[in-house]
């Protein structure tokens, strides 16, 4: 599908506590997701840059030692191969992420 309308998106269960949507063309990954409150990945990292902007509440990032907290309309990229990581608090989040695709990633 070329095209998505935010608002009316169906999200089907990605893993226990995120919702998402994704689009796999030959060189990017188009991923909308909601994240419930309370969820949490303490680090990881992978061999593709990946970005992405804040559509609704608000989450903590890090990317290697930079920590930030992020609302809605905020950004992030994180470079190949830095850790990263996130954490929700009372409300759930949604994200708008994209990230180049990889052999590491291409049956994701």
């Amino acid at each position: 599908m070329a095209f998505w309308n935010l608002a009316t998106l169906q999200l089907e269960e990605f893993r226990p506590g995120i919702m998402s949507k994704a689009e796999i063309g030959d060189n990017l990954i188009m991923v909308c997701m909601q994240i419930d409150p309370g969820k949490e990945d303490t680090g990881h990292e992978h061999s593709f840059d990946q970005c992405g902007i804040v559509l609704e509440g608000q989450i903590e990032m890090f990317v290697g030692q930079e920590r930030q907290l992020l609302n809605a309309n905020e950004c992030y990229f994180i470079p190949s191969g830095k850790r990263h990581g996130w954490k929700t608090f009372d409300k759930p989040v949604k994200l708008l992420d994209v990230s180049s695709k990889s052999m590491s990633n291409a049956g994701s």
